[in-house]
């Protein structure tokens, strides 16, 4: 009757002096080289070769029906050649507005860039204003909607009248220019927070300055940034014509001195430069936005 309790205790003692396992790390596998490049190659001609193969068409047929004798535009194989120290070096400065299209964009960004800051920080504060008080919306509303329809270019006169300057002349057509639908988006957003948001906010006692940070900036910012593309983008479409008239250094002048120098291909270079810069202005706001937001706002 005493074996199996002999058995039990010899048992555990083999347990008691056997060595500790030993514990291998094991090395997480990994997919061979071939395996994750091929997928991502996959994707980045997914998204790059429907454009090439567009623009690659476009460019094509722009060829032949340019390059008959008589055309009134020129293709691009002629714009290449006759506007080729644009396209490559677009550095020189030879003083005086015998500039790289570099500086002439230089200029036209930095006038953007005053008017548009202007613009936001005058805008998200009435916006604010007008979305938050029912009195402010009832006064100033129908005020901006008539001063909104306005176009740009007539602002330009009244600017020059007033500043007696073109540079900050053109820097106020940004600024009225960017300026309402920054002010409606904000004021939309202002209105559109939830009451809940409120009912929380007044729980918790929250002062005006923490229900702004707390409450209204992350409620209203997606439609913020809303406004905020619709104003960089009007502001770059402003500027252009602005500078057609005030002259001096500018992407807008560039263009109109090379119209009336009748350098077609010197036009056509600047609109492919003045699409792309607004294209980039577009995406670095829309990634501030998608920063901010936490990619709620519309990319």
């Amino acid at each position: 009757m005493t074996t199996p309790a002999l058995k039990l205790h010899s048992t555990e003692a083999a347990v008691r002096t056997a060595p500790p396992a030993t514990i291998l790390p094991l090395s997480p596998r990994r997919k061979p080289i071939a395996e994750r490049i091929v997928p991502l190659l996959k994707d980045i001609a997914a998204v790059l070769i429907p454009p090439l193969l567009v623009v690659a068409l476009l460019v094509g047929l722009w060829e032949l029906l340019c390059s008959a004798p008589g055309s009134a535009l020129p293709p691009p194989s002629a714009i290449i050649t006759n506007s080729w120290e644009l396209i490559s070096n677009p550095f020189y400065d030879r003083g005086g507005l015998d500039k790289g299209l570099f500086w002439h964009i230089l200029a036209s960004v930095q006038r953007v860039a005053i008017g548009y800051s202007l613009a936001a920080v005058v805008g998200i504060g009435l916006g604010t204003l007008i979305g938050q008080s029912t009195w402010a919306m009832r006064g100033l509303d129908p005020l901006f909607q008539v001063l909104r329809t306005v176009p740009p270019l007539a602002w330009l006169p009244l600017s020059l009248a007033a500043f007696r300057d073109g540079q900050p002349a053109a820097v106020f057509v940004i600024f009225i220019t960017a300026i309402w639908p920054i002010i409606i988006n904000t004021a939309v957003g202002i209105r559109n927070i939830p009451q809940d948001y409120r009912n929380v906010a007044a729980v918790l006692r929250l002062n005006p300055l923490e229900f702004f940070a707390k409450i209204m900036v992350p409620a209203a910012a997606p439609y913020i940034f809303t406004g905020l593309r619709i104003g960089i983008g009007l502001s770059w479409l402003a500027i252009i014509a602005a500078e057609m008239l005030i002259g001096g250094v500018g992407i807008g002048f560039f263009i109109w001195d090379a119209w009336n120098s009748s350098l077609i291909g010197d036009i056509i270079v600047a609109l492919i430069y003045v699409g792309m810069v607004g294209f980039v202005l577009d995406r670095i706001i829309a990634s501030i936005g998608a920063f901010v937001t936490r990619g709620t706002a519309a990319s």
